[in-house]
């Protein structure tokens, strides 16, 4: 999200997270006064490789409930940032996934991060607007919930309903670049579709 209007009108759907992206290399970068959200929606930071306390700062600053910690973050880093952040603010790990996705780095972030998320391995740390190829998700040898991302549209609601009639603990899709009318600007009527 960027837009002030924009994010009034997204939050008016009653999404339960809401992403901003403090990665300056983005075009979805958000900066500048946030607009009152509902007190239901969970705001999320998205960092890629940034220092802990510029973490801690926005958190403050922009009264974060989440982290999405999109970069080549280590365990170590995510155990020193969980320490810092205490259990009040939820820690989101990303992994970029495709076919020869190892899922044995799991292991070690389980303890560190609360949800995974799995996106697509693409030129960019996100917002590429493909799918990875889903079935791999049936090796997931974890029991920690997480996150489905990468080029979720419309077409794609069936496929991620399968997924949550199998074993796979899915907690929550990820929506962003096919509900765009341009980077960071979303689609109110198309969203209102996903929300039926």
């Amino acid at each position: 999200m960027k837009y002030p209007d924009n994010i009034l009108e997204v939050a008016a759907l009653l999404p339960d997270y809401m992403g901003f992206i403090f990665w300056e290399k983005s075009a979805r970068y958000f900066e500048g006064p946030m607009p009152e959200l509902p007190k239901s929606i969970k705001k999320v930071g998205v960092f890629v490789n940034e220092k802990s306390d510029s973490i801690l700062d926005k958190v403050t600053q922009y009264d974060l409930q989440a982290v999405q910690l999109h970069g080549q973050e280590s365990v170590a880093f995510c155990l020193e940032l969980k320490n810092k952040l205490g259990t009040s603010v939820t820690i989101i790990k990303v992994f970029s996934a495709d076919e020869t996705f190892d899922f044995s780095v799991l292991k070690p972030y389980e303890p560190v991060c609360d949800f995974f998320l799995f996106d697509t391995k693409g030129k960019l740390p996100g917002g590429n607007g493909t799918t990875f190829d889903w079935r791999i998700l049936q090796n997931y040898p974890s029991s920690k919930p997480f996150f489905l991302s990468g080029g979720i549209g419309i077409d794609e609601i069936v496929a991620v309903n399968e997924i949550l009639n199998t074993h796979l603990p899915l907690y929550a899709i990820d929506v962003n670049s096919k509900f765009e009318i341009e980077p960071g600007l979303k689609n109110i009527s198309l969203l209102g579709k996903i929300k039926k």
